[in-house]
């Protein structure tokens, strides 16, 4: 497995092109979730993938503060479907809460996420901070995981 974050103007036309393919595949067509996908913050963003040979696996993006929320968000957080249930989705989401502690120390992250994986964030630190809410047809809900405080 291959890992790397990158910000978007580092993301090369075939890496853009991957993961722009893998997010409608799940999102768009697996959930059946029509959104504008392209919401002009992949451009501050970074970009967090996980690569089998030349196949993108996983895939997170980081969101910097004040993007959409005053805190560090993350978001697309998407697994191809052949690359479920074996930890990868954990593995991704550990990554990029280091990445986004490493970019934005001590600030937190926030997310919006979908209502089933809730469990799922909570296993990784994070806490539910609203009710659920329909975000483009699908029930999600706030959440938040506080900042990294451990020294050293």
């Amino acid at each position: 497995m291959h890992w790397y974050c990158k910000a978007f103007d580092q993301l090369s036309l075939s890496e853009l092109y991957a993961i722009l393919q893998l997010r409608a595949e799940v999102f768009v067509l697996e959930q059946q979730c029509f959104y504008q996908d392209l919401d002009e913050c992949d451009q501050e963003a970074y970009h967090l993938a996980a690569w089998k040979e030349s196949i993108l696996l996983g895939y997170v993006r980081l969101l910097p503060p004040g993007q959409k929320y005053a805190t560090p968000s993350l978001g697309r957080v998407v697994n191809r479907s052949e690359a479920r249930g074996g930890g990868l989705g954990k593995e991704l989401l550990n990554k990029a809460i280091a990445e986004s502690e490493l970019r934005w120390p001590g600030q937190g992250i926030i997310i919006s996420a979908q209502q089933y994986l809730e469990r799922f964030y909570q296993d990784v630190g994070f806490s539910t901070q609203s009710r659920p809410y329909l975000e483009d047809g699908i029930p999600h809900i706030e959440m938040l995981r506080p900042p990294d405080t451990r020294s050293g």
